[in-house]
């Protein structure tokens, strides 16, 4: 069995939701992680990402505000699973409520592990 993180990428970042559609979206977000979770494969809830106090430090050292200005997109945050394939990780994340979000995306990257590292 291999890790896969899953990245949630917003395009719909911009838009202001209401606060009772943050919280549906809140408990649809936990229902589905508890899902994962009670087949034994969600390895870390992972952390929602914060726009506050953001900074991009580039080549030649050069800091910005952000990670905004031109991009269209930001990533909200991310868990990690547990899948015996890739295929299996990409049928967790078709579950995600970020894709409710039009133009919204979740990554589905395999974690490398290096030999002998822990």
């Amino acid at each position: 069995m291999e890790e896969f993180i899953l990245i949630f990428r917003h395009e719909d970042g911009k838009k202001l939701a209401s606060p009772e559609q943050i919280q549906v979206w809140m408990k649809q977000t936990m229902d589905w992680m508890e899902g994962i979770a009670a087949q034994n494969k969600l390895v870390n809830q992972g952390n929602g990402l914060s726009f506050e106090d953001s900074k991009v430090v580039r080549h030649k050292n050069v800091v910005t505000n952000g990670p905004f200005g031109d991009i269209k997109e930001t990533i909200g945050g991310y868990i990690i699973v547990r899948a015996d394939s890739v295929d299996e990780a990409v049928e967790f994340a078709k579950g995600s409520p970020v894709l409710q979000g039009e133009g919204n995306t979740v990554e589905v990257r395999k974690i490398a592990k290096a030999d002998g590292l822990h």
